[in-house]
């Protein structure tokens, strides 16, 4: 048997083939220096591709400031005929430029903006116009010694109390550009007043084209597609109740989320839950908004002498609410969580308030889109003070060992020493329980902070004539706010 399998026994060798082995092309100087390069344009193509797909998006979801660059450039268009057609050209010249220079300085996103720039251009220009052409008339009635003096300290003194002006809150909320411009176009007309004859001229001319490129600004932004910065505020007043709403419905669903009551991912909810970000940072869009929208003549729905102030103190009691959320938010992701069922104890009545709150800013956002009073708001602030009412009860009634310090006996030394305990385990009760009654206390303060944002929606009502709401009777009967407050009042006492 020994022989036969000594007989069946082969030996292989693989010897490796000369032909089999793959050549690479040996390229050249010339050959490298494509390859290179169609590498590069493969990538500045790739690049352009992706940024095209940006500016596209980005037109889809804003078509408005499309809308705005097709403005522009109408507006600069027709503003340039002044250089083509010969007749307007003799009769401007070169000062033409300062037309488009107008356009291109003074043509903004909203009428408001516009309208603000134009005007504040207009008047800076007459003024300084006229006061450089008063100055230039002293000057020269001083003498040729005294004339140039006389022209510096002007400059000096009108130059300097205009800067200062600037700082002047009041101004510059509303006149800051109008006073850059009365600086530039003084000290131009009082400058060349020295060495030019024809200042008259030049002050008309410079007047007549600032005129022209200010008209036809107001022109186009408020025949073609005009974009209101009043209903711009507007409609960011009721976006930004509608990501309170979405904020804090999911900052309390995802604490008490093992009660079941998540419907929706994880990613989703927090995205969400970031929505009060947006409301944080909207102050300074909001004023600039408002002072813009001041400008604009009646349009729409909004009267010439609408409160637009009144939103920006909607604003800031909605910044209040989000600052609440906030805070919630980052008790979400304590580490420490309060015993089951503690949690189960108060998660019902959390999630009433949330929902009974959420109805409020709901409500309000529906009265603030329609402009016109509902008849459910009072019935919903009630709701959620009688939501606040019951969860302090059910705080109240917890049982005190709960919240009572933990026993020390020698048996459970005698345990601790051997078997390793958890950071959140060795916590007293009331240790455990703190996040929970932290959250509790932050719901209530923003049930009062939303109470706060109703009274500023019903000062708006009121000032800018909503329509009047149809009574309708609401089908339970919950107490009222004065109600619940005399309870509060009592117990207090």
């Amino acid at each position: 048997m020994a022989k036969e399998a000594a007989g069946r026994l082969e030996w292989r060798t693989n010897v490796p083939d000369e032909t089999s082995k793959k050549l690479e092309p040996d390229y050249g100087l010339v050959g490298k220096t494509w390859l290179r390069l169609k590498c590069v344009m493969g990538g500045l193509v790739m690049k352009v591709w992706g940024f095209l797909e940006k500016v596209w998006t980005l037109g889809v979801a804003e078509p408005r400031k499309v809308i705005h660059c097709a403005r522009v450039g109408l507006a600069l268009s027709i503003v340039s005929l002044f250089y083509y057609i010969r007749p307007l050209y003799d009769d401007f010249g070169g000062n033409v430029m300062w037309a488009v220079m107008t356009v291109v300085v003074v043509f903004e996103y909203t009428v408001g903006a516009t309208l603000s720039k134009c005007i504040n251009r207009a008047t800076g220009t007459i003024l300084a116009g006229a006061l450089g052409v008063g100055i230039h008339w002293v000057a020269d009635r001083s003498g040729d010694k005294l004339k140039p003096i006389v022209l510096g300290v002007s400059v000096f003194f009108f130059a300097s109390a205009a800067t200062f002006s600037r700082f002047i809150p009041s101004v510059k909320a509303r006149f800051d550009y109008g006073a850059m411009i009365f600086i530039l176009t003084f000290s131009l007309v009082s400058v060349s007043a020295y060495r030019m004859v024809e200042l008259f001229e030049l002050a008309q001319d410079r007047l007549s084209t600032v005129a022209i490129g200010a008209s036809l600004c107001i022109l186009v932004t408020m025949l073609f597609c005009p974009i209101w910065a009043g209903c711009e505020l507007h409609r960011l007043i009721h976006q930004n109740m509608e990501k309170l709403v979405d904020s804090l419905d999911g900052c309390v669903a995802h604490y008490f989320k093992d009660s079941g009551n998540l419907t929706i991912s994880e990613e989703d909810l927090n995205k969400k839950i970031q929505g009060y970000k947006c409301v944080l940072n909207s102050k300074a869009t909001e004023e600039s908004m408002c002072n813009f929208a001041r400008w604009e003549p009646t349009h729409g729905r909004f009267n010439f002498g609408h409160p637009w102030k009144q939103y920006l103190k909607i604003g800031a009691s909605l910044r209040r609410c989000a600052y609440c959320i906030e805070t919630l938010n980052s008790c979400v992701g304590s580490d420490i969580e309060a015993p089951p069922c503690i949690r189960k104890h108060l998660s019902d009545k959390c999630l009433k308030v949330s929902s009974y709150s959420t109805n409020v800013l709901k409500e309000l956002a529906i009265t603030i889109m329609k402009m016109k009073k509902s008849s459910k708001i009072e019935f919903r602030v009630a709701e959620m003070n009688f939501g606040v009412q019951e969860l302090r009860d059910a705080l109240k009634s917890l049982p005190s060992h709960l919240l009572a310090p933990p026993s020390s006996t020698g048996e459970e030394s005698t345990e601790a020493t051997s078997v390793p305990i958890k950071k959140a385990d060795v916590l007293p009760p009331i240790m455990k329980v703190l996040p929970l009654i932290t959250v509790v206390s932050l719901l209530e303060e923003i049930a009062a902070r939303i109470g706060g944002v109703a009274d500023a929606v019903e000062e708006l009502a009121s000032l800018a004539e909503f329509k009047p709401a149809k009574d309708r009777k609401p089908k339970q009967n919950l107490p009222t706010n004065k109600i619940i407050s005399d309870n509060l009042n009592r117990q207090t006492i």
